[in-house]
């Protein structure tokens, strides 16, 4: 069985989920955690590097321990320390983690103080409205359970781009090596690029006799084959990840493409079209009457209702018919187009890489320029920066820039909107930066109305340039805070201010539908990282996805401007 990076930080998760509901050493903790983040970002597989010998102590947050046993994972597909874990400590509390609101914390807190252990034991206390007594939670956050409980009880699990990602890159480098398979694609919302995936629908084509099929059922990763034919089979893998893979006839192969790549809203309306003409389209194909005019590529299939290629981002029937007709199709905005990044983290706060390494890296992306965004103290306390240390940390940067002249780094900071809306920093200081980042961090349960003038109030300071992460959401791990996203793009707009998308794949923050409606405002946006190591530079692309389906083009977006343009645009009204 395959052992991907993300099993690897799963478990290294799971066993800080359960040394921190013990109580254990905050430092201890943070070690599995930032392992985790380690190996969950590394651009090659660690099994790979533990199978070619290679030294995984050289790694940024891994030492000799850590190395062992992500060697122990990677040959025996679990962790003794993980099952020792789990043997002292009540097998439900760890899944408890998986309502959104309940960290390791409150779910120790909960344990301890009504003697809670199992999700049975959390609806019950909740139904019985006892939690609501207990210090830190409330009859909000009880509620927030219940509605957690059930939810989990009747979703099906999905699952995070990145995380298919991986999955996609291994499974496809697999099949692509059948003997006599064509052409392999991967369908869905994966192509369309959705924050999360609930399946894979992968398409291809190959010679008569491949035996595709048999390597697929057979395929390492498979847990369970669901059913297996010529032309379709359906396995689960060990992820929990279902997968379809379907061969088809080449002559067909667009229309299928078409089909099963979705929405099927948008697939609807294409039918539709399609009748109006007196044609019938389906994954087979275009079809007048009985007779095949179509459906080789996805190009042919628009083509016979008078419309041009549509990108998979836009196919969510948001309009992008009306706008393919009225020849009005945004030109989407690509890595290519973008000349920096202007949100990441180094080693001075809780990066893991120094600002050299970091800009060398970005250099290495063809980038101009790379803003460095550590966090002001108030952010992650001992760590973050106050008055003297970033005037430290502004003069290595005048420093760095002085001898380098092929990428610029930007004096930035990602500095926190405190609870009465006011910066963390004074503005004697941030007046010398060329930029900042503005964010809330804590304090996230304050009502909308609140919520919304202490944004507001923080963008009334001459000073503030991008809202980062604006709505503060994880996927799957945290609801976005309650905030009145129009008034304060509206503000954003009269100000001169912008909005981030952040890229963290568990963030992706705003969404798709903001992005869209920043566009219509005429808000631009900074498409960035939020990279706490070089390897997260890579997250870019999730980012751009998440623009595209935004409709958002190059002109829409804050970083592909020069510097020289750039500096205009930050220069408050």
């Amino acid at each position: 069985m395959p052992v991907h990076n993300r099993d690897i930080a799963e478990i290294f998760n799971q066993v800080a989920d359960l040394l921190e509901i013990e109580g254990a050493n905050q430092f201890r903790v943070r070690a599995y955690r930032n392992a985790a983040r380690t190996i969950d970002n590394l651009p090659q597989s660690a099994a790979d590097m533990v199978e070619e010998g290679k030294d995984l102590s050289e790694l940024s947050g891994i030492g000799k321990d850590l190395a062992g046993k992500i060697a122990e994972i990677v040959e025996t597909g679990s962790l003794e320390q993980l099952e020792e874990l789990k043997s002292r400590t009540p097998a439900d509390l760890g899944a408890m983690m998986d309502i959104a609101g309940l960290g390791p914390k409150r779910v120790q807190t909960l344990h301890k103080e009504l003697g809670i252990n199992s999700l049975e034991d959390l609806q019950e206390a909740a139904e019985q409205e006892k939690i609501r007594d207990v210090a830190g939670f409330g009859e909000k956050t009880e509620q927030k359970i219940l509605k957690g409980i059930k939810e989990l009880a009747g979703q099906k699990k999905r699952f995070l781009l990145k995380e298919v990602e991986e999955i996609v890159n291994s499974l496809l480098k697999y099949l692509k090596q059948v003997k006599g398979i064509k052409e392999v694609v991967i369908a869905g919302s994966y192509r369309r690029r959705q924050e999360t995936v609930g399946d894979l629908d992968i398409l291809a084509t190959c010679q008569k006799d491949s035996k595709v099929m048999e390597a697929f059922v057979d395929y390492e990763d498979v847990d369970e084959v669901v059913s297996q034919g010529k032309t379709k089979s359906t396995v689960i893998l060990n992820s929990g990840l279902q997968v379809d893979l379907r061969v088809l006839a080449q002559v067909s192969f667009g229309a299928a493409l078409h089909y099963f790549t979705g929405s099927k809203s948008h697939n609807i309306a294409v039918r539709k079209l399609g009748l109006d003409r007196d044609l019938k389209i389906n994954e087979y194909g275009v079809f007048k009457g009985k007779k095949r005019v179509a459906g080789k590529t996805e190009e042919e299939v628009y083509a016979k209702v008078d419309l041009p290629y549509i990108e998979p981002e836009f196919r969510e029937n948001r309009g992008e018919i009306e706008a393919a007709q009225q020849g009005k199709l945004p030109k989407l905005v690509t890595r290519e187009d973008l000349r920096g990044d202007l949100h990441t983290h180094t080693k001075v706060t809780d990066g893991r890489n120094t600002l050299e390494e970091m800009a060398e890296a970005a250099k290495e992306r063809d980038y101009d320029y790379l803003a460095i965004t550590n966090h002001s103290q108030r952010v992650t306390m001992t760590h973050g920066l106050d008055a003297k240390k970033l005037r430290q940390e502004l003069e290595k940067i005048d420093k760095f820039n002085n001898s380098n002249s092929e990428i610029r780094v930007l004096k930035a900071i990602e500095v926190d909107i405190l609870e009465d809306g006011s910066l963390d920093l004074p503005d004697e200081v941030l007046k010398d930066l060329d930029l900042t980042v503005c964010s809330v961090h804590y304090n996230r349960n304050m009502t909308r109305k609140q919520m919304t003038e202490r944004i507001l109030k923080a963008m009334d300071n001459p000073y503030f340039n991008i809202l980062g992460h604006p709505t503060g959401r994880l996927i799957h791990k945290r609801e976005p805070y309650d905030v009145d996203l129009e008034k304060i793009m509206a503000t954003a707009k009269d100000y001169g201010c912008f909005m981030e998308l952040d890229s963290q794949p568990d963030r992706l923050d705003l969404s798709d539908v903001y992005c869209k409606r920043a566009k219509e405002m005429g808000v631009k946006i900074s498409v960035s990282t939020d990279a706490h190591s070089v390897p997260e530079l890579g997250y870019i692309h999730f980012g751009i996805g998440q623009a595209r389906r935004g409709w958002l083009e190059a002109e829409d977006v804050l970083n592909t401007r020069t510097w020289r343009q750039l500096q205009k645009l930050l220069k408050r009204k």
